[in-house]
């Protein structure tokens, strides 16, 4: 069980440095869509990274703060950091995002580039945490980071208080996004409501997926993908994963095609620039209709790459809810 009082205490805690993100309604898709592309640093997860901070001890800030990510977490850690007067260094792959290594740096933080993905990334600043004697935040393994993102599960029950049965769709890496959310949907949730909540992350990358379903990821195979912000294997023993078995319902994957096509399906219909890796869920929205209805998909983030984005839309121009 994930105390739901550390949810509350997340969300009074960065209420007043983050957006309550917008909720819209598609009549087509019989979706909702929380849009945190339009969250403060572009993604949810300051929600996380600052929580987290914000529950440190003074000292613990002074050592300075080191993580790993593929942009999204480094923005929201940098963006704690400067908060409260912390350093902070960020391991990141070779392959990540230029924009996204722009953006950590402009927010002031240390970016050392690792070769390989984000694995290796994780191992890199894990050893300069523990060498330096720095402090170490999770993008996903952290309680008080899982509470941070778990706010986006407290909003959106405000939000569409009105719905009494509905499908959460998240996206899904390390897990800290789906840990919260649906903990957070099953112990605030009121009791007469049906809730489910399903995980999507690409085929690219499907480590969370065989933790959920085989307890291990051994074998699981990398490959490139446009979720860039959903790659990677997931630390072992990470919290997320017994959170994730015991509140969620399933993890659904997506092919890099319907990705793409979810990036220009948002374009075109609703004028959101989102990144592949807050497309999962709109890409099993359009690939799966029996996930059921009505469906919240969390869309998670909008920092794509401007000439991926202007790629991905110009091939696909004439999509506007054709056959779909």
């Amino acid at each position: 069980m994930f105390p739901a009082e550390w949810i509350l205490a997340a969300q009074e805690r960065i209420a007043d440095h983050i957006h309550h993100t917008a909720v819209s309604y598609d009549p087509v898709l019989n979706a909702w869509f929380k849009w945190e592309n339009q969250q403060v640093t572009g993604s949810f997860k300051i929600r996380g990274a600052l929580n987290k901070v914000l529950t440190l001890e003074s000292w613990e800030r002074q050592r300075g703060l080191v993580t790993a990510s593929a942009g999204n977490h480094g923005q929201g850690l940098a963006m704690a950091g400067n908060l409260v007067g912390a350093p902070v260094v960020v391991y990141a792959s070779q392959h990540a995002a230029p924009s996204k290594l722009a953006a950590m740096r402009a927010l002031g933080a240390e970016v050392h580039l690792v070769s390989g993905g984000y694995g290796e990334a994780e191992q890199a600043a894990l050893a300069h945490s523990s060498a330096q004697a720095m402090t170490w935040v999770s993008p996903y393994n952290d309680a008080q980071v899982i509470a941070g993102q778990a706010t986006l599960g407290l909003e959106i029950l405000e939000d569409l208080a009105e719905l009494q049965e509905f499908i959460c769709l998240v996206p899904v890496g390390g897990g800290g996004l789906l840990a919260g959310v649906s903990a957070c949907l099953a112990e605030l949730g009121s009791t007469d409501r049906k809730i489910r909540v399903i995980g999507v992350q690409s085929t690219a990358s499907p480590f969370m997926h065989s933790l959920f379903y085989h307890n291990h990821q051994q074998g699981v195979e990398e490959l490139p993908s446009l979720a860039d912000g959903l790659a990677g294997p997931v630390q072992e023993g990470s919290l997320t994963t017994p959170i994730i078995q015991r509140y969620c319902d399933r993890i659904l994957l997506v092919s890099e095609e319907e990705i793409a096509l979810a990036i220009a399906y948002a374009w075109a219909n609703y004028s959101e620039k989102i990144e592949g890796s807050a497309a999962v869920v709109l890409a099993a929205l359009l690939s799966q209709p029996e996930i059921g209805r009505p469906v919240v998909a969390i869309v998670s983030g909008g920092n794509i790459q401007p000439e991926v984005h202007h790629e991905i839309i110009s091939s696909h121009r004439t999509l506007k809810y054709k056959g779909i």
